[in-house]
């Protein structure tokens, strides 16, 4: 199973670790930390040695409540960034973390490599005829509403076959324009309980058969604190705990914080079947 980045093939079928950049002021675990260029730098110079083969780069917080931000902000935010990273690190494969399809197309016409929408082009009518024209993999992630609305939208008939049924919809759309590498993520934390969280992660094997990669993004999420009853700071434990069991499922991407735990559970997973 590979994805075609920037002319590169990445095989899928050892799972690989995506390293979280988030350059909003507002992110639930590291919103702020990372505003000018030497702490972005360095942190992405961290997570490349760690062994990260993806940086997903933000600009507008997802969390639930996150104020809303414009298109013009977040693209002031994120495109110098782009262009930061990739005149240090010219290698580095950037995913882009926007449900805005202009933000994608600038992004990516400045050298990024994939983008990874919280929406699955139902907040921008254009993204999905964006992506097909740009030709690059598409991550998309199950959500209701938007990220101001989302956890009000939480009742399901049954949850994993309502998101299933979701991802072959928005499977079909994507093929139907021509999209070829798609990565679904079930979209922990977004529209769902914390009961629902972890219903999903029990049951996420049978997302296998929609035959697409699988990535899975529980780092420091509340899932973990809230259960654990501590903050998100103190959550790398539980993420550690919660990624190999997302490995153990199927997950074929991990979107983390602290990609060195990531690769290490990575390393062992694969060691326990083989």
């Amino acid at each position: 199973m590979t994805i075609n980045c920037n002319g590169k093939l990445i095989d899928l079928s050892t799972p690989k670790v995506m390293g979280v950049l988030n350059v909003t002021p507002d992110s639930f675990y590291d919103g702020g930390k990372y505003k000018d260029e030497a702490s972005i730098l360095k942190q992405l110079e961290q997570m490349l040695n760690e062994g990260a083969t993806f940086i997903d780069v933000g600009a507008y917080s997802s969390r639930p409540g996150a104020d809303h931000v414009s298109e013009d902000e977040e693209l002031n935010r994120i495109l110098p960034i782009v262009r930061l990273i990739l005149k240090k690190f010219p290698e580095t494969l950037i995913s882009i973390d926007t449900f805005r399809s202009e933000i994608a197309k600038q992004c990516i016409e400045a050298g990024a490599a994939l983008i990874n929408d919280i929406s699955a082009g139902k907040m921008d009518d254009h993204m999905l005829p964006t992506i097909a024209e740009l030709q690059v993999p598409y991550i998309m992630m199950h959500m209701r509403g938007t990220p101001q609305t989302m956890q009000s939208l939480t009742n399901y008939d049954d949850l994993v076959k309502d998101i299933l049924f979701y991802f072959s919809e928005r499977i079909v759309a994507a093929r139907d324009l021509g999209i070829i590498d798609v990565i679904i993520d079930a979209g922990f934390g977004f529209a769902k309980t914390l009961e629902q969280n972890f219903e999903l992660l029990h049951k996420l094997e049978l997302f296998k058969m929609i035959e697409k990669p699988l990535l899975v993004g529980v780092s420091r999420k509340s899932m973990i604190y809230k259960t654990l009853e501590t903050s998100a700071q103190n959550a790398l434990n539980g993420t550690t705990v919660l990624n190999t069991i997302g490995l153990q499922k199927g997950a074929s991407i991990l979107r983390v914080h602290d990609v060195k735990e990531a690769m290490e559970a990575v390393k062992l997973v694969k060691a326990l079947k083989q």
